[in-house]
């Protein structure tokens, strides 16, 4: 039982997290749902259930308004959008549309727009990309050729793979098929405030930035990352990035402002935008992220969109911390995050 990811569901009345747990106030002697609307409790008087039972084994008494020990209102929700889910999963032809979609579940199409990207994060269209992608990358890994995995995928026509996959991909379909073969990219790793930094870029950009102790482990990452690709350690490659970053990390360059080149979803595309408008010496909550996406339930996919970020530094996900001011996690250990914005407040705070 993560408590402390309860707790921090509990202050943001995360619904996503009403069936997973209930907590009880030990003054009180009552128990709710995570999302429940009653005036918060102090953290040392609160324990966590897994369910209501146990809870009420404990001489806990279910809240009176919300109801924890009653089928959670969204418990239909969730069953709704896993139906939708499937149905998504299973279109290999033709992605269904909205209106088709509010047909074979008997609601209307507003009511599964507003469900779904409530429950999900991302609306019906972008969960349907993402399979159709995720199909037809499983297809690229097993070497079946471009042109019949498209279509096995559920694409068209191939200019619509190279329209919208690239990005999606970070390479072309060809590239990816050959597990990054044919695919140059150099790196380099130097000194910095926190161990030993990796700077990996191919010709369109920055393609990762990893923070470690160890230059072995940070350069099988990479490899792992692209198996097949041409990778070299090219030290003079770009210096001006490599400069820029570390002179960042000391305070000397607050904006990085560098070109990169990752693969990504469209979520995760946008989160890693978001991130980098926060400012520099300030930090942002997971659900101040999720509102600025205008996706406020996203909390959580908020949180797995910074914890995969490849990019340390250059796309900030250090400055997203928990709504109670607790650090959170950090793909390259809380103690850097902790070192990272107590560098950037210092010098913030100097340079006004």
């Amino acid at each position: 039982m993560d408590e402390a990811r309860y707790w921090q569901a509990v202050l943001e009345r995360d619904a996503s997290f009403d069936t997973t747990f209930v907590y009880a106030v030990c003054t009180t002697g009552i128990y709710c749902r995570p999302s429940c609307s009653s005036r918060r409790a102090k953290r040392k008087h609160v324990v966590f259930f897994d369910k209501p039972s146990s809870a009420e084994q404990a001489q806990f008494r279910a809240c009176l308004r919300c109801h924890p020990n009653k089928t959670a209102p969204d418990d239909q929700g969730v069953k709704l959008i896993q139906h939708i889910c499937q149905l998504l999963e299973e279109s290999t032809d033709k992605l269904p549309t909205l209106a088709e979609l509010s047909v074979a579940v008997h609601v209307s199409p507003f009511h599964l727009q507003r469900t779904f990207k409530r429950i999900m994060g991302i609306t019906p269209r972008q969960y349907a990309d993402a399979c159709r992608v995720d199909r037809f990358k499983a297809q690229l890994r097993k070497g079946v050729a471009v042109t019949h995995a498209l279509y096995d995928a559920g694409y068209g026509s191939s200019s619509r793979v190279y329209e919208r996959t690239v990005e999606q991909l970070g390479m072309t379909p060809t590239t990816y098929r050959k597990r990054g073969q044919g695919m140059h990219i150099n790196y380099t790793v130097v000194d910095c405030q926190l161990g030993r930094l990796l700077v990996a870029a191919t010709e369109r950009g920055i393609c990762a930035v990893s923070i470690g102790d160890n230059d072995d482990q940070l350069t099988t990452m990479l490899h792992n990352e692209y198996p097949a690709a041409d990778i070299h350690q090219e030290p003079t490659q770009f210096d001006g990035w490599v400069t820029a970053i570390v002179e960042h990390l000391a305070g000397q360059q607050p904006h990085l402002t560098l070109p990169l080149d990752l693969q990504a979803t469209a979520f995760q595309r946008q989160v890693w935008d978001v991130l980098r408008t926060i400012p520099y010496g300030t930090t942002a909550s997971y659900s101040e992220v999720a509102r600025k996406l205008g996706q406020p339930k996203a909390t959580r996919a908020v949180a797995r969109a910074c914890a995969t970020n490849p990019a340390a530094l250059v796309i900030p996900c250090h400055r997203v911390v928990h709504e109670d001011g607790g650090l959170g996690g950090y793909r390259w250990g809380i103690e850097r995050k902790q070192a990272i914005l107590a560098a950037e407040s210092h010098h913030q705070t100097h340079s006004e």
